[in-house]
């Protein structure tokens, strides 16, 4: 439970742009970078050890980050920010495009299901 001394951050649209921008170039420092690729290396594309090994590493360097703005250093800080992030995408292209890229730097790249009548069969219309 959080403390009460403990402020909600709230960001604009413009500082959340900024934060997002440092995030994404956290990621890309040497010492995450090497983190994070251990971190694909154990998961082995199996999206149950995505979760167990990259989601962690990935809400740490998120975590690093965040905190400077208001957001409490744990899981829920990183929630939080999500949230705000997704608030303004549809408001925001650029948050929108950063948020994007923020999401394949730890997120694997989803293939969609096989459908249409080759996938064996239709939904009957009623």
């Amino acid at each position: 439970m959080a403390s009460a001394s403990t402020q909600p951050a709230a960001l604009s649209a413009e500082q959340a742009k900024v934060v997002l921008a440092e995030v994404i170039q956290a990621f890309s420092a040497p010492e995450n970078a090497v983190r994070m690729d251990e971190a694909r290396d154990n998961a082995c594309n199996d999206m149950g050890k995505m979760l167990q090994f990259v989601l962690p590493v990935a809400t740490q360097i998120q975590q690093e980050v965040i905190k400077a703005y208001g957001f409490s250093c744990d899981g829920e800080g990183v929630l939080k920010f999500a949230r705000l992030v997704k608030s303004y995408e549809a408001q925001d292209p650029e948050i929108a495009s950063l948020s994007g890229k923020l999401k394949a730097l730890f997120l694997p790249p989803m293939t969609l299901p096989p459908h249409g009548p080759a996938a064996g069969g239709s939904v009957a219309a009623s």
